[in-house]
């Protein structure tokens, strides 16, 4: 059975590669590594029939506006058989006389997170595609497409209608290696989105201190309180919170070998460094990267930390244990 990759996710990967390439990428490169036809061609889905998905995603991109660039032969341009697809940068460019504050493109990035294609006109969409240009990585969530954790997570609405009125808020929360979640209390101050996951920042109760909760670990509903706090204290909250996560993952760093040329070579090579053994990513949590770095497979070898690729292992044989038990029915 072809890998249920759903289609935005397909559809993010494809824009992802096409704006990485100058020279363009065939269309037997796409369909060979780009998430989301690489899976089904894996599984035995016929060449014909990814060729048709893919001329479909290209339309529909371009109906949302995105320019996809058709490279044919020198020679013969009319000859499309090798021909070379990208998305040209320049035609994501804003005037050169259009600045944003630093505080202005955090919430410019916030809002295109959010957003989803039924929320915002296609003008809209498109004015926050040439925003993600101005140097927002282009793996992060693109507008129209989902990113990997989504306002559509329950406790997104709760917690920013509490930050808004400046409620406190209490949600069970656990932690990996936990057997049971535990009660917080926090004056919520700022949501924020670090590497594709969602962040709840604020002032935990029991100890008065800032403290940053991963929406993806609240069990739960989220309980609003009738108590209130001083809305000041959201003054600069969500910068904080950022600092706060970057600092965090300037001390950790995991040490990955990397096949070239592949999903993971991309994704992950943009937010790291070269090092003598392959790169070396930043992390804020353990989990969290193991996560994604399972979902790449065989394209990334975790050299070190031995913790970090111990849980990819446990993530890889769950897999497959699943995949075991699914076909002995």
């Amino acid at each position: 059975m072809a890998a249920r990759i759903p289609a935005e996710e397909r559809l993010t990967n494809l824009v992802v590669a096409l704006m990485a390439t100058e020279i363009g990428l065939t269309k037997q490169q796409i369909l060979d590594n780009v998430s989301g036809y690489r899976q089904r061609a894996n599984a035995g889905t016929r060449s014909d029939a990814l060729e048709k998905m893919f001329e479909r995603d290209k339309e529909e991109l371009r109906s949302l506006g995105v320019p996809i660039e058709t490279i044919g032969d020198a020679a013969d341009p009319n000859d499309l058989r090798e021909a070379r697809y990208r998305i040209p940068q320049a035609e994501y460019d804003l005037p050169s006389d259009i600045e944003f504050t630093p505080g202005e493109l955090a919430v410019l990035r916030l809002a295109g997170s959010v957003w989803s294609a039924e929320s915002a006109s296609g003008d809209a969409q498109s004015g926050v595609r040439k925003i993600r240009a101005l140097g927002i990585d282009g793996d992060e969530p693109i507008i129209g497409f989902a990113p990997r954790i989504t306002a559509q997570d329950p406790a997104f609405a709760p917690l920013q209608a509490a930050i808004e009125k400046s409620r406190v808020v209490s949600f069970d929360y656990l932690k990996p290696g936990e057997e049971a979640p535990r009660r917080r209390t926090i004056r919520p101050l700022a949501l924020v989105d670090y590497e594709a996951r969602w962040h709840v920042f604020g002032i935990d109760v029991a100890v008065d201190e800032d403290r940053t909760f991963l929406l993806g670990r609240i069990v739960g509903d989220v309980t609003t309180a009738s108590t209130t706090f001083d809305a000041a204290l959201r003054d600069g909250a969500g910068e904080r919170a950022l600092t706060g996560l970057a600092r965090v993952a300037a001390e950790n760093s995991a040490l990955l070998e990397i096949t070239p040329g592949t999903e993971a070579a991309l994704r992950l090579g943009r937010r790291a460094e070269p090092a003598p053994q392959g790169i070396r990513v930043p992390f804020v949590d353990l989990h969290i990267l193991a996560d994604e770095l399972a979902s790449y497979g065989p394209e990334v070898r975790v050299v070190e930390p031995a913790s970090l690729r111990d849980e990819v292992i446990a993530r890889l044989q769950a897999v497959v244990d699943a995949h075991d038990e699914g076909g002995s029915r």
